[in-house]
Formats: structure tokens, C-alpha cells, sequence
């Protein structure tokens, strides 16, 4: 009898003991960290623990906070009792090996989230408030319902203009901030909302062939059929860290990586990740977004390109402008030159609608093809020669001269193919497997092309994340069709997501409106 409590008591004392052993599970949950833990763990009974609880992980010196899902014995995802299964970017967070031990525990409270709720209630964020929202969103400390609320609380012009200074230069100091010893440091960006606009690899290598240092850092798709960093995947490798970057610039004088991966403002980056299902996406947060980037990349004079349109994210020449002040005022207060363009937004740009398909287009126009799109090369060559003009290279109203002639003597093009190999090789985009066209009901002329609709229809079709995947525009305002000619071509990898963006394409009513001209 006396040996039952003397078996007994180690048993009791390990279940109090929050420490498991890990495992690398390979699944995929982009940013958000997560750990799986059987429903009869011992630490989700002792702590309380629930799906979609915040839990600490501690290995060491490390400290990483994830999102809970509880999984049964028994089903799909397999753990003993003592086991906690890592997604892959928990998995990278930690530091650990397979198999070693993590303690587990409640991670502190968020106190900086009063300041969301006091914003909620129609309060104005303090500096001091939103370094402590994004110094704790940057470490991982925000569920994404919380920052689902900070990104609403924000939105629909809630912040002004000191909010939105604060906010961009708490989002710089969350993270890395490259310097150069050369200046000036230019940059170029486009806020969005125009689908084929892929002009930054393109303007690029005219303006690294120029001799000025261009070192560009792009987002991937928020709420596009693709980002600049998705279309320039199908081209080099953009995942570089901050080395590499620095190797290639200072190489050839450019380059376009992923800023996600060199670590410039990196609470935007988890703060996009929310917002992209959201599809929400305010001015402050988008100024802030911007001009963080700008400022961490060491840029001191910066083009931006404001499309407007009826179906673009900036719909009106009033809001255009209401946009770029901001951007002006916000790049002052930074120390940078900002000079902001509004542009014609009321059609797509080029042809290419998804990732390898605007990167075809782009290497038509930089080697100079007889059939690469006009408006493409056209608006390139007008930023290039802003920013060119900007930097004080050329005199005014001179720049785009200079720049066409880069561009046009193949400089660009020489130019272009180094700053691949230097970011990692030069590659084919890949193709489609299949196709459908999409022809013209009617004849008429082509009166007015959605944006956003077609957008969709190239998402529908799998871009960005299959990178061959999206749609071909044929016509453009203006152009007369006749009843059967094709409009668009959609591409997609699979017949499932070909019909489904073909089932959403021949529900809507005037993508391409057809009409008669009056």
C-alpha cells in the first residue's frame, strides 16, 4: 500500500510542470505564429488554455507569443500529451531544435491596448501611445482580432495629420534603418489600386543606369492581383537580408527586394497581413505605410505616383490631392523630399494582369520590343524623369528626355539583367496551364474598363500566390470591338480556379463597358 503514493507523486508533479517537447509540424500560417497542443495536455488543463488563446513560448533567452489551436487525439494532426506542434514561422521564431523543451505559459498583459479603445471612443493617439501599440504589434503581442481593431479604429480618415507623423515614426523605429554614404538616396512608389502598374522595375534600372542609388524595397499583393516584390519573384530572387541588399546597391546601384525580408518597419508588415483580408486600407495607415518604408531604406528624395480613377483606390482629383498633402507633410516631418504625381487611373496599365505576366511585360518595354505597351513604357519614362528632376540630375522638364534615352539605348535593359544576377539569377516567369478568352457580347467601343473587377477576376484565377495565374487585357478605352472579338484572356494553373473566375467574370455587368461614343 505504501507504494501507490511513491509511484503516485511524480506523476502529480509533472503534470504541474509547463515545459513540452516541440515539433516542427511544416504548416504554413504566413506571419501569425502557432502552436497545436492536444486537448488533454496537461498545460491546457492546468493553464486554462482554449483554441485561439495568446500563449508565450520561452526556449532560452527566447520569447515568442502565438496563437493557440487545440487538436484531438486521434485526428488529423498528430502530438503526444507532451508534444507542441510549431507552424513554420513559430517554428523559425524560436530558435529551437526538434524535440527540445519549451515552457509555455499566459504571455503578459497588452496594456497598450487601453490607447486602442481610448481611439475607439474618439480619443486622439499620443506619440508615446502608439510607440507602445506598434512596439508591441512589432513583437508579436497583438492577436489579430486586436489588430483588426487598431487597423479599424484607424481607418476612414480617424487619424490627423500629428496621429499619422507619430504612427509612421513608430512604425521606423520598430525596426531596421539603412544608411548610405551617398547622396541623394531616391525612391519611387505607387499607392495602389491600378492593376499592370508595375513601373518600379522598369524605372529602376533607368535610374541606377543614370548613377544615382535606387535601393528599392517592395511590398507583395495587399489587396491587388500582385505586388511589385510578386512580380519581381518571377524575374530574381527578393527575399534578401539586409547584407545582401546593401551588397547589391553598392554593386549596381539598385535593386527590388521584399521589404518584408530585410526587416524595414516591420509592424507594417504584420499590420498589411490584417489588413489584406479586410480589404481595408485608410490613408494615415497607407501614408504611414509608405513613408516608413521610405524613411527605413535611407531614401532621401521620393517620386510617388497617385493613380486616380473612377475604379481606382483614389477615386477623385480632390481625395488625390487630400492624399498627396499628406504624404508631403508626413515626408517633411521625416526629413524627406516628397514630390507626389496623380495619374491617370482609369484603366489598367499594359496588358499583364497577375505576377509573370506583368513581368512579361515589363521585359518587353526594357528590351525595347515593337509590341511591348506604350502606356507602360510611357509611364515609366515620366517617373523616371521626375525623380531624376528631383535628385537634381537633370533640369527641370528635362528628365524624362534623360530617362527615355536610358531606356531606349538599352542601358536600362544591361542594367536591369545585372541587378537580377546580383540579387540571384535571371529567370523565366512561368506560364499558365490553362486559358479561357473572354469575348465581346456586342460591338461598340470600349467606354469605360473596372478596375476593380478585373482585379478580382485575375485573384479569382489564383494570383497572386500562383504566380501565372491572373488575365490579359486586349482592349483599352477607346478601342473598337466587334461582337465576338476577345476582351481578356484569363489565365489559371487549375480548371477548378478557371471556372472559378470565369463563373465571377459572366456575372458581372460592365467590366468592359461597350457602348457608343457619343
Amino acid at each position: 500500500m505504501a507504494a501507490t503514493p511513491q509511484t503516485a507523486a511524480p506523476a502529480a508533479c509533472a503534470l504541474t510542470e509547463r515545459h513540452l517537447r516541440i515539433r516542427r509540424l511544416g504548416i504554413d500560417t504566413y506571419q501569425e505564429p502557432v502552436v497545436f497542443l492536444r486537448e488533454d495536455c496537461h498545460v491546457c488543463r492546468s493553464e486554462g488554455f482554449e483554441s485561439q488563446s495568446r500563449v508565450e513560448l520561452r526556449h532560452g533567452d527566447k520569447r515568442i507569443v502565438a496563437t493557440l489551436n487545440v487538436v484531438r487525439a486521434g485526428g488529423l494532426i498528430e502530438l503526444a500529451e507532451d508534444e507542441a506542434g510549431l507552424s513554420e514561422v513559430a517554428w523559425r521564431s524560436i530558435g529551437a531544435a526538434e524535440r527540445d523543451g519549451v515552457s509555455i505559459g499566459h504571455p503578459a498583459p497588452v496594456e497598450s491596448f487601453s490607447h486602442v479603445r481610448a481611439k475607439v471612443f474618439g480619443h486622439e493617439f499620443t506619440a508615446p501611445a502608439l510607440e507602445q501599440v506598434i512596439d508591441d504589434i512589432g513583437a508579436g503581442r497583438y492577436s489579430n482580432i486586436e489588430m483588426a481593431a487598431f487597423i479599424t479604429a484607424c481607418a476612414a480618415d480617424r487619424l490627423n495629420t500629428q496621429e499619422t507623423v507619430a504612427l509612421t515614426q513608430a512604425m521606423v523605429a520598430t525596426g531596421s534603418r539603412l544608411s548610405w554614404a551617398q547622396r541623394p538616396i531616391v525612391d519611387k512608389h505607387c499607392v495602389g489600386g491600378l492593376p499592370g502598374n508595375r513601373t518600379t522595375l522598369i524605372i529602376v534600372p533607368i535610374i541606377a543606369a543614370l548613377g544615382l542609388k535606387i535601393p528599392k524595397t517592395s511590398s507583395r499583393a495587399i489587396t491587388s492581383p500582385a505586388g511589385t516584390a510578386d512580380t519581381m519573384e518571377t524575374l530574381a530572387p527578393v527575399a534578401l537580408d539586409v547584407p545582401s541588399m546593401r551588397r547589391v546597391v553598392e554593386r549596381e546601384g539598385g535593386c527590388i527586394v521584399w521589404g518584408g525580408a530585410v526587416a524595414l518597419s516591420p509592424a507594417d508588415d504584420v499590420l498589411i497581413r490584417v489588413e489584406r483580408p479586410l480589404d481595408l486600407d485608410g490613408d494615415a495607415q497607407l501614408v504611414a505605410s509608405v513613408m516608413s518604408k521610405k524613411a527605413a531604406a535611407g531614401s532621401t528624395h521620393v517620386v510617388i505616383d497617385v493613380p486616380v480613377g473612377p475604379t481606382a483606390k483614389v477615386r477623385s482629383e480632390s481625395a488625390g490631392h487630400a492624399l498627396a498633402w499628406q504624404l508631403i507633410e508626413v515626408g517633411r516631418a521625416l526629413g524627406l523630399h516628397v514630390d507626389v504625381m496623380l495619374t491617370d487611373g482609369t484603366q489598367p496599365v499594359g496588358c499583364g494582369i497577375g505576377p509573370a505576366l506583368e513581368a512579361r511585360d515589363v521585359l518587353a518595354v526594357l528590351r525595347n520590343d515593337a509590341a511591348a505597351p506604350a502606356d507602360l513604357r510611357e509611364r515609366a519614362i515620366m517617373l523616371a524623369g521626375r525623380i531624376v528632376e528631383l535628385a537634381q540630375l537633370a533640369p527641370p522638364n528635362s528628365g524624362t528626355a534623360l530617362a527615355a534615352q536610358a531606356l531606349a539605348d538599352g542601358r536600362a535593359w544591361t542594367k536591369f539583367q545585372a541587378i537580377a544576377e546580383a540579387q540571384g539569377g535571371l529567370r523565366v516567369p512561368p506560364t499558365a496551364r490553362e486559358h479561357h478568352i473572354v469575348a465581346a457580347t456586342q460591338s461598340g467601343d470600349v467606354l469605360g474598363i473596372d478596375n476593380r473587377r478585373l482585379a478580382r477576376i485575375a485573384k479569382l484565377a489564383g494570383a497572386p500566390l500562383v504566380p501565372a495565374a491572373g488575365l490579359d487585357l486586349h482592349v483599352k478605352i477607346g478601342s473598337q470591338v466587334e461582337k465576338g472579338q476577345p476582351l481578356y484572356t484569363i489565365h489559371a494553373q487549375s480548371l477548378g480556379e478557371l471556372h472559378y473566375a470565369l463563373d465571377y467574370a459572366q456575372a458581372q455587368q460592365q467590366v468592359i463597358a461597350l457602348g457608343t461614343r457619343p
